[in-house]
């Protein structure tokens, strides 16, 4: 007895059959090549949905393609990573590909092995910490688009946002406000102290907006783990201190997060102590939270990375780099300093030199 189509899992043939094309006009479809016209790919498109189809991945890897996209993160913990992450998911949608995440759980080298292991077409990886000689190697074997990473690279695409000039605008808002004694909370050395980062580059703007502002003996600079509780932590610890920082910028959301936590257990408020983070995830809008912060989009960013993948899928070899343009999104949580600490402040409160105008990227919000 022969099995209808409604009876077991549909074929290529029965797509074709459904949509009435040939199977070559649908594997064309489902290969997203050129040469089929609109009206051809919608057919296909509505038969394969219809149908339920999904190609065999063991198939089209033999075929030399399995249809996905690896993408590598170095932890799951930080939300403005996931947002990168569906960022990339949203920009598949409608296409034959699909997206695989591989969190590293342990060096990221290894996590992005896997995926070439597992015959990936592409790569999206936010691994600052891996050597770029070998990220040069790997481009040659997959194409590879590294997020987040300021690298000169010769083989492989970036996307990263602009972190002086996001910096920049978090340190001229503190200091338009009349802080003077301003702390940066931020990752681990290994980070800070690694080629071009995010974080290093953040840290950089931070040292360079103090100097430039005469208070270079207020500098404060606190590495962490990438944990809200160890910035709740040191934050508490800060204001044990007795010139405690009236003023913090967090090198990234969840850190601010756990700096707001310490300040509220202190029976503080943004009046007492102003908190900038950096990144705009969405808990930063909530209204308990009210986090002042830069918006880099994620999910833009993740959308970016996919189209640079598939750019590179499609034949373009040169190397190219996406750079976000951030903006600052005030909240109640960064308020002006205490009287006596701006009438103190005298020469020292005047606003950071900006690469652009200073009120330009910065937005108040509700």
């Amino acid at each position: 007895m022969t099995e209808s189509p409604s009876q077991r899992r549909p074929t290529i043939l029965d797509v074709a059959r459904a949509a009435g094309v040939s199977r070559a006009a649908v594997s064309k479809v489902i290969r997203d090549a050129y040469g089929v016209s609109p009206a051809m790919r919608e057919r296909v498109l509505a038969a394969i949905e219809e149908l339920d189809y999904r190609p065999s991945a063991a198939a089209r890897g033999l075929r030399g393609s399995s249809y996905t996209i690896g993408m590598e993160l170095p932890h799951l913990t930080n939300p403005f990573l996931t947002e990168i992450a569906d960022g990339a998911r949203q920009a598949l949608l409608g296409t034959p590909y699909h997206l695989v995440v591989a969190p590293a759980a342990g060096p990221e080298r290894g996590a992005i092995e896997a995926l070439v292991d597992h015959r990936v077409d592409g790569i999206i990886a936010i691994s600052p910490l891996v050597q770029p000689d070998w990220l040069e190697e790997l481009a040659l074997r997959v194409p590879l688009v590294m997020v987040g990473i300021h690298d000169d690279a010769a083989s492989y695409d970036t996307v990263v946002g602009d972190d002086v000039e996001g910096a920049r605008q978090v340190m001229g808002h503190l200091l338009g406000l009349g802080h003077r004694r301003i702390a940066h909370l931020t990752e681990g050395e290994e980070v800070t102290a690694a080629r071009s980062t995010p974080h290093a580059l953040r840290l950089q703007s931070y040292l360079e907006c103090m100097r430039e502002a005469g208070l270079e003996r207020h500098v404060r600079v606190v590495h962490v783990k990438n944990e809200q509780d160890e910035a709740r932590d040191a934050t508490l610890a800060l204001l044990r201190e007795p010139d405690r920082p009236s003023a913090v910028f967090a090198a990234h959301d969840s850190l601010a997060i756990g700096a707001l936590a310490a300040i509220s257990e202190s029976g503080l408020t943004a009046s007492d102590v102003a908190v900038v983070g950096y990144d705009n995830i969405a808990l930063a809008g909530h209204p308990l939270i009210s986090l002042t912060s830069v918006d880099q989009s994620g999910r833009s960013l993740g959308q970016q990375a996919v189209a640079m993948i598939r750019e590179r899928l499609e034949g373009r070899a040169d190397a190219r780099r996406f750079m976000a343009q951030p903006r600052l999104v005030v909240r109640s949580s960064s308020a002006a300093a205490a009287a006596s600490v701006e009438e103190s402040s005298g020469r020292a409160r005047r606003r950071t030199p900006h690469r652009a105008d200073a009120s330009t990227g910065v937005s108040p919000t509700r």
